[in-house]
């Protein structure tokens, strides 16, 4: 082994990229060589033996990390997938929403959509309209309490 052992540790330097875990790596690989000798085939070579040890531990650190590290494979049965196909409920609400939104008149729709829907900050919609950000802020309280009070009336024919 110790004729072996220069070369396994410029085969771990190579494998690892750092001096101090290839120190780890040869030190592992030797251990775990002292400990299979038993396997070992005289007669055939000690240093290809020890390189595959050594380069299956190494496969083995590295996959180890990514486990710790969160980067490793996990069996599907283990992990709790949250469904995130909305409810049936959702998807005719949602189509109720929007129906609501498109029979909006024209000024109050856009600005509805601008803010609401693409995200656009008061200022920004305005810029956008090439409107006072007054209006845009008016525009939306008329649709939300258009929108509010068409609700209202739909819940109380329902009850």
């Amino acid at each position: 082994m110790p004729a072996v052992y220069p070369r396994l540790w410029r085969y771990a330097v190579a494998l690892t990229g750092r001096r101090d875990w290839a120190d780890d790596l040869v030190q592992t690989t030797c251990l775990r060589a002292l400990d299979k000798a038993d396997q070992f085939e005289p007669g055939t070579h000690l240093d290809r033996w020890m390189f595959r040890m050594a380069q299956r531990v190494w496969l083995n650190e590295l996959r180890s990390r990514k486990v710790r590290t969160g980067g490793g494979l996990v069996p599907v049965e283990e992990i709790d997938l949250p469904d995130k196909k909305p409810e049936p409920e959702t998807n005719i609400l949602a189509r109720d929403v929007l129906n609501r939104v498109n029979a909006l008149p024209e000024a109050q729709r856009q600005a509805v959509v601008l803010v609401y829907v693409e995200g656009y900050a008061y200022k920004e919609a305005a810029e956008i309209m090439e409107i006072p950000i007054g209006t845009v802020m008016s525009r939306l309280a008329a649709a939300r309490k258009r929108l509010n009070s068409e609700m209202a009336e739909d819940k109380a024919k329902v009850q």
